[in-house]
């Protein structure tokens, strides 16, 4: 292609191919955000499924570099705003060989970090906190790659920079933990050691590019400090409301604190019942409706307890504004009392 990008130089059957390369991109992460499950190993399915659709289309010469010229980093392009998706688009797209070669070394590096580091900091933050630090991530790399080469013709692409970034906010708040980690041995580590080192060899081929001593590698090492210093710097206060105390010493996640985390995390989002909807509207409760309303409100801090005093609730009681059936609704593992005549009528607590 031409070194001027346009969207208009497509053929439909380049659209279809993106909106697929889209779709494997997001489908593992919509489908875990709706299921309750990690996020961290769905972005894993996430960079492996775009990169097997990379690896098939290098395959063919019409094919092989079309979506690196679609959605990669490019300095020389980055400053006209229908090019801005590519400093997130880029963090799914990794190094294939020409010809259809297979060329590992880039994902798998990055899938390692993403999945060892990625599970425990994702059990830290919680789900929604840790995806915004991956982005972060991906944006700081590129953002540095981008103004250290301002009008630079050139690709740039990985998730080098999100992978750098989970690290660089582990360490800002929780570097006493121990995770899994290859270092010398395949044991656990302390998170300060692990960034450090890690952080410490980047810096030092940073110096080593751009202080004239070696210039023939190509891999985006300014990158990948950027994601982490944007990540170390966004951490803290973003962990802040979490479910984890920041510098917490217990040696680290494990799926018992995790689990004890995600519970306590959906409890602050039950609702309030200090207040119910029949005292609002005047409506006078019967004796049996009165008892379990008073029992819901005395033994429903728990997520099994509230749902069954709720489901006794909905059989004893009749919706405050239309006087129609109730019955309970569950959001993912919250239970709410809704009115099976109208959903807007009532949803509670």
């Amino acid at each position: 292609m031409a070194e001027v990008f346009a969207w208009s130089m497509l053929a439909p059957f380049q659209f279809l191919l993106v909106l697929v390369f889209l779709a494997l991109a997001a489908g593992p992460l919509v489908i875990a955000w709706r299921r309750g499950d990690p996020l961290s190993l769905a972005m894993v399915l996430s960079l492996l499924l775009c990169w097997g659709m990379q690896t098939i289309l290098s395959h063919f010469e019409s094919t092989d570099r079309l979506l690196t010229v679609l959605l990669a980093l490019n300095p020389a392009w980055q400053g006209d705003p229908q090019n801005f998706h590519r400093l997130f688009t880029s963090g799914w797209l990794h190094a294939t060989s020409p010809g259809g070669g297979i060329s590992w070394q880039h994902i798998v590096g990055n899938v390692i970090v993403i999945a060892l580091v990625g599970v425990p900091l994702e059990q830290r933050l919680g789900r929604e906190r840790w995806l915004i630090i991956y982005l972060a991530g991906v944006l700081g790399g590129n953002l540095a790659w981008w103004f250290s080469h301002l009008g630079e013709y050139g690709f740039s692409l990985g998730a080098s920079g999100a992978a750098f970034g989970l690290l660089g906010c582990y360490l800002a708040c929780w570097p006493h933990d121990e995770i899994e980690f290859p270092l010398i041995l395949i044991r656990k580590w302390p998170v300060a050691l692990i960034a450090f080192l890690r952080l410490g060899i980047e810096i030092l081929q940073v110096w080593r590019q751009y202080g004239g001593f070696d210039d023939s590698s190509n891999v985006a090492h300014l990158a990948h400090v950027g994601g982490f210093f944007l990540c170390y710097a966004i951490g803290r206060p973003l962990a802040r409301s979490g479910p984890t105390p920041l510098e917490l010493r217990d040696g680290g996640p494990t799926a018992g604190s995790a689990e004890a985390s995600r519970i306590d995390s959906l409890k602050q989002k039950m609702g309030d019942m200090s207040d119910d909807p029949w005292s609002a509207a005047g409506v006078e409760l019967s004796k049996r409706a009165a008892r379990a309303l008073a029992s819901l409100r005395q033994e429903g801090d728990e997520l099994e307890t509230r749902q069954a005093w709720l489901e006794e609730l909905a059989e004893v009681t009749v919706c405050p504004e239309c006087q129609g059936g109730l019955k309970v609704e569950m959001k993912g593992e919250l239970a709410r009392l809704e009115c099976t005549t109208e959903k807007r009528h009532l949803n509670w607590p």
